[in-house]
């Protein structure tokens, strides 16, 4: 398919031209959405006009610029729960990013809820963040953490979740969307098994909210978690969803300022959801943010956003297919990748990938994408990895398969 009939123009005006980094770097070609996305203008102006004219001390004043600030933290929340369809602003805690908040379930659910002898089942193909909280707390509890693996597209099958669910497994944590293989977990059949296992699903949403539409109570899903700066908001904001009910019996995770109700010399007795795990002063400058940055996204729709990034995957992963030495990680269809293309080069090491790509402004990630486990799975050391966002255009996809051409060349073979 020739590139000028590859993509079709987006119907709105949600496109480069509102991300100010491409003015200040005209020639970058971006690539490592999945790491990180850029920040729109909405969103930037947003955080400066909090921090301009609504800066104060969130939650404790009762002055009238402490009244804004807590009105804008406040109805960030409320935008969150609408986001994702949680039934209450009691499920919406804020925390730093989805490897804050999955710490959280750890450390507070995990600590109160999983004794020797217990199971924790995480699948294969995590993110560090998703399997070192629970590889510590079963090493502390004497539980037994076990994996739950693949195939080499990165299906996880109905059937494997049953065989490997036990009466002892008391949680299962996994990635709605897989950072290398970009692929679509089912996670509502998931949670459906899992549930009547009594087992209680831990799901890593940073990859999948961003990019789909997501709606917890379909999901059935105990806690969900994402971060804010993979979703147009600023660094250091993100988001843990759980289940009232749930988050009610589970302790702070840290003590302090706010997430108190009284305290005397003796003890103390914390707030009520979701203060109690907001200790200290909170991010509201993040918080006003990431509401601006659902508000850029409710205005594009999921449904252009999805059209978007599905094209551009689908162009860019039948352009890499005709590449010889070229190797896609994980299925053989485009519709399983969301936007995720991870793959090697024969005879190049993907750091060399990287930095070949670097010098033409192209910017894509190297490395084993904090999921090492899973490259030992596959065997294979480690691996370049594109991925998209929708203000990417075909000119992107264009410049990264002209360079991804000349690799082998570029390293001495196929001269």
């Amino acid at each position: 398919m020739p590139f000028s009939q590859g993509v079709r123009k987006m119907a709105n005006t949600f496109t480069k031209a509102d991300f100010p980094v491409f003015d200040a770097y005209k020639e970058l070609t971006y690539l490592d959405n999945s790491a990180t996305q850029q920040k729109p203008r909405a969103v930037l102006e947003r955080v400066e006009k909090y921090y301009r004219e609504e800066n104060a001390n969130p939650l404790r004043g009762l002055y009238e610029l402490s009244v804004k600030a807590t009105d804008a933290y406040e109805n960030a929340r409320e935008a969150v729960r609408k986001f994702i369809n949680a039934r209450s602003i009691k499920e919406i805690v804020f925390t730093r990013n989805a490897s804050e908040s999955l710490n959280l379930v750890a450390y507070s659910y995990g600590r109160a809820n999983i004794s020797a002898g217990d199971e924790v089942l995480v699948a294969i193909s995590e993110h560090h963040s998703d399997l070192l909280p629970w590889q510590i707390l079963c090493k502390e509890k004497g539980a037994e953490l076990k994996f739950l693996e693949c195939d080499e597209s990165g299906s996880y099958t109905a059937d494997a979740l049953k065989a490997a669910l036990t009466p002892k497994t008391k949680l299962f944590c996994i990635a709605q969307i897989s950072n290398v293989f970009g692929r679509l977990n089912p996670i509502k059949e998931f949670a459906a098994i899992c549930h009547k296992n009594g087992t209680l699903i831990v799901c890593d949403g940073a990859q999948s909210v961003p990019h789909i539409a997501t709606d917890v109570q379909s999901l059935g899903v105990d806690f969900l978690t994402f971060s804010g700066h993979k979703m147009l908001a600023p660094m250091g904001i993100g988001v843990l969803y759980g289940r009232e009910a749930i988050l009610d019996r589970m302790p702070p995770f840290l003590y302090g300022g706010e997430m108190i109700d009284t305290v005397t010399r003796c003890g103390a007795t914390f707030a009520e959801l979701p203060h109690k795990f907001e200790a200290g002063t909170v991010n509201a400058g993040g918080a006003a943010g990431l509401h601006a940055a659902i508000d850029y996204i409710n205005e594009l729709g999921f449904a252009e956003l999805e059209r978007r990034e599905d094209e551009l995957t689908s162009l860019a992963f039948n352009e890499m297919k005709k590449i010889p030495h070229v190797n896609i990680i994980g299925a053989d269809d485009p519709r399983d990748h969301h936007g995720i293309l991870t793959f090697t080069v024969d005879g190049v090491h993907p750091h060399d990938i990287a930095a070949i790509f670097d010098a033409e402004n192209i910017a894509i990630r190297a490395g084993h994408h904090c999921a090492q486990p899973l490259h030992q799975f596959l065997r294979v050391p480690s691996t370049a990895r594109m991925s998209l966002a929708f203000y990417n255009d075909e000119e992107d996809i264009r410049r990264f398969i002209s360079v991804l051409k000349t690799l082998r060349r570029k390293m001495g073979y196929d001269r």
